[in-house]
């Protein structure tokens, strides 16, 4: 375990949950929060971009409202995701934004850059950099980044090859401060795995996307519950970088998962064209076999702390 900064330190349970492209919202956001795990949404899954301002606005006074009547249980802090890639206009406006609302938690993505890295600091907010090896981990933390969020294989949407054995041992050996992990990770036995491996954070998605809150269609709910890790494939179609995507979305496309062209990645986008690839085609990790319902974040999160108990329980007897 690494010595944490602030917020970070004060987490009620060591789980993040991922921003999910369209469907984090405010809503899905405060419950992650209110529930003790740290929610987080993509600042572009406000569009208008000057929806951004209000969505912030509610983020931040409803969990300012929580805390000032639950003093003794209050919310984790909130992250906003940033793409750090040229095709992304507004992330000048929209950090321009999070610096303003004072946003706890910055996560970026496709890119490190260090005046991304320096507005967040000049609040006290905290940089967590997802990367899919171990020599995009160290550019990160060299240009300011305060912590690292570990792709490995099997996690949902954007996700690297590497065995989260092997990402984890090699960024622990040079690097100590904030380090989550995600990869196919659903159960509170795989949060505590994620701790024994060496990293201090579960970062946690595809189960989010079957609750309650988040905003996602019913048939993607229903997939999510109903499939498994064979329903789950690797391609760099959809987006120009490699991602893990369900299987029936792509059926349904008109397109053959088994025979799925090689995409350009210089022509990765994350304008409209985008928000309809990700709409159509469903982004999903392979730990979904866990999944056995929808139900609400509240639940989940519950449910994902009880396991996490019996877990280091039944450890400690053996």
């Amino acid at each position: 375990m690494s010595r944490l900064p602030a917020p970070l330190d004060r987490l009620p349970f060591p789980v993040i949950g991922s921003p999910l492209f369209i469907i984090s919202n405010p809503k899905l956001v405060i419950e992650q929060c209110k529930a003790g795990v740290v929610g987080s949404m993509p600042a572009l899954n406000a569009r208008p971009a000057s929806l951004l301002e209000d969505w912030l606005a509610e983020i931040t006074e409803t969990l300012a409202t929580h805390n000032r009547d639950n003093p003794d249980n209050p919310a984790a802090p909130f992250a906003i995701n940033q793409i750090v890639h040229r095709s992304n206009d507004r992330l000048e406006h929209d950090m321009e934004l999070c610096v303003k609302y004072r946003v706890p938690i910055i996560i970026t993505s496709l890119g490190a850059r260090e005046d991304i890295y320096a507005a967040a600091h000049s609040y006290g907010g905290v940089v967590l950099h997802d990367v899919i090896n171990n020599a995009f981990a160290r550019k990160a933390v060299e240009k300011g980044a305060d912590g690292l969020i570990a792709v490995a294989a099997g996690a949902g949407g954007h996700a690297g090859e590497k065995s989260p054995f092997a990402l984890i041992q090699e960024i622990r050996q040079w690097f100590d401060g904030p380090l989550a992990l995600s990869g196919s990770i659903a159960t509170g036995g795989a949060v505590l795995a994620a701790q024994a491996m060496g990293a201090d954070f579960a970062y946690i998605g595809s189960a989010f996307i079957a609750t309650e809150e988040a905003n996602a269609a019913d048939a993607y709910k229903k997939a999510i519950v109903e499939c498994s890790s064979d329903d789950i494939v690797y391609s760099n179609l959809f987006t120009g970088v490699h991602g893990n995507y369900l299987k029936p979305s792509i059926i349904a496309a008109g397109l053959d998962p088994n025979a799925l062209a090689q995409s350009d990645p210089s022509q990765m986008n994350f304008g409209g064209d985008a928000k309809k690839a990700w709409k159509d085609i469903w982004g999903c990790g392979q730990g979904i076999g866990s999944v056995s319902r929808v139900q609400a974040v509240a639940e989940y999160v519950a449910q994902l702390k009880r396991e996490y108990a019996e877990t280091k329980a039944r450890l400690m007897e053996a």
